[in-house]
């Protein structure tokens, strides 16, 4: 698969707010000057998917508290290649939470462009996080990874309490207003 499949993805992210559009150009511009934009060796920045995974009753989301950034965050990761950017999100859906039967929608929700910290010999680097909304069928069960200290659902309501970054409350409200169609 290919960045400019991964960009088709981008570019049939929906219309949202200022941030959304400015990341999509960001996006745009940055596979121009980074062929290798989909893979995690592009040290200025890679695309990341993750996965905004709703429960059957479409009344909570499945939130991860991150072993590393000690936060509550979505699943999801690196792309390791794959333009294929829903593939990738419903891969690391799984992986990181172990449930069987996941759908994801083809088409994102959300965009987001996020700086990430230093860390031992990896550089300060942005990820380019292309978003999916994925239901979990009835009766999933949960099998948590090494990525996550816990795991649960939380109503759409309960997430303002969390301290929540802004990009995340922005797929909240993307997944909520995609559920509502």
């Amino acid at each position: 698969m290919s960045v400019a499949e991964a960009l088709s993805y981008v570019e049939n992210a929906p219309d949202g707010d200022a941030d959304v559009e400015r990341f999509r150009e960001q996006m745009c511009t940055f596979v121009q000057s980074h062929p290798d934009a989909l893979h995690r060796t592009c040290l200025d920045g890679h695309f990341t998917a993750s996965a905004l995974i709703v429960h059957a009753d479409g009344a909570r989301v499945l939130l991860m508290h991150h072993t590393k950034l000690q936060r509550w965050l979505q699943p999801g990761g690196h792309v390791d290649g794959d333009g294929d950017l829903a593939s990738a999100a419903l891969r690391e859906a799984w992986e990181e939470t172990g449930m069987k039967g996941l759908f994801i929608e083809q088409s994102p929700i959300d965009l987001d462009v996020h700086r990430i910290p230093a860390r031992g010999e990896e550089p300060e680097h942005d990820h380019l996080d292309v978003r999916f909304l994925v239901r979990a069928p009835h009766g999933a069960k949960i099998s948590a990874n090494h990525e996550s200290t816990d795991m649960q659902w939380f109503g759409f309501e309960e997430v303002a309490d969390l301290g929540l970054d802004t990009g995340l409350h922005r797929m909240l409200r993307a997944g909520q207003a995609r559920l509502a169609t």
